[in-house]
């Protein structure tokens, strides 16, 4: 019994011993930092975006000398509000797959993404990364790193919807639908010609036109037809299941001196479902789909 507080010291001694040679163990094995695969960067082509309309995003990944993809990755793209809580992402593929990456490549591409409706305004933060679709694991890039490699690229102003446009959708068109997994996706169906008034921004400016015909019942391609003042502005083939993203310039001289402007949407084929597919119910007369139609003056 006398012998227990030797042994006790001894056995703390020993322990001390096994913590500090098994810390000096754990760091000698930590692995060092993995070197990032590219270097991202990101141009927009409006700092400021009121909620609703288009931004053209400019990618470019400068490919570093050593890397190797093994798989195809997706590109993560996280808009964060001013505490870094994510409020919508544009996550894509990019056009040439990250497995045909070369080493010292630099990969660059442009896409028009629509700011989402959300209840937000002010300064947002773009972050970017490279994930993988089968184990969600990301790569290591260079940047600056919000954490988990999520990578800061870019900022942008989110101003309130009202600063947009203001625009009607007259006559000849369906009411609004929205997707029924992602309420972010809406959509309106034509009939045969379709009206959209709007406030005349007297200068020049785009007109975003985002459509397609779904091709679930209708199955021919059709001709689209879009006027401004009876003048032809733009005329297309939109074939089923391609969807097509105009962006067609409205000149001042075109829009007029008058407060309001008109485009008349004009197709050569419409269908009913109902008559269409016995399977279906849908009595109304539909031209095409539209996602986006937006008078862009900036």
């Amino acid at each position: 019994m006398i012998l227990r507080p030797q042994v006790r010291t001894v056995a703390l001694a020993l322990t001390a011993v096994a913590v500090v040679s098994s810390s000096t163990s754990a760091c000698r094995k930590k692995e060092a930092p993995a070197p990032p695969v590219a270097t991202p960067s990101v141009t927009l082509n409006h700092d400021k975006a009121p909620l609703g309309s288009p931004v053209d995003i400019h990618y470019k990944f400068v490919v570093a000398n050593d890397a190797h993809f093994t798989e195809d990755y997706r590109v993560m793209v996280h808009v964060v509000d001013a505490d870094e809580e994510l409020i919508f992402a544009f996550d894509h593929n990019p056009p040439v797959p990250t497995t045909q990456w070369q080493p010292g490549q630099t990969v660059e591409y442009t896409n028009t993404v629509f700011i989402p409706v959300y209840p937000y305004v002010g300064e947002a933060t773009i972050q970017i990364g490279l994930h993988s679709t089968t184990t969600q694991k990301r790569l290591p890039l260079a940047g600056t790193d919000a954490g988990q490699r999520a990578y800061k690229v870019a900022r942008i102003q989110l101003q309130p919807q009202t600063e947009n446009v203001f625009t009607v959708f007259k006559d000849g068109w369906h009411p609004a639908e929205v997707a029924e997994h992602n309420s972010t996706v809406e959509w309106q169906w034509t009939k045969k010609d379709a009206t959209l008034s709007f406030k005349n921004p007297k200068k020049d400016c785009v007109f975003y036109f985002d459509v397609d015909n779904p091709g679930s019942v209708f199955n021919e391609p059709q001709q689209v037809q879009v006027k401004l003042g009876g003048q032809t502005i733009d005329q297309f083939t939109l074939e089923p299941k391609k969807p097509q993203l105009r962006k067609i310039p409205l000149t001042t001289a075109q829009l007029g001196a008058a407060d309001v402007a008109e485009l008349v949407i004009s197709v050569d084929k419409t269908y009913v479902p109902a008559v269409l597919n016995t399977g279906s119910k849908d009595p109304r007369e539909l031209g095409i789909r539209v996602f986006h139609a937006f008078i862009d003056p900036r």
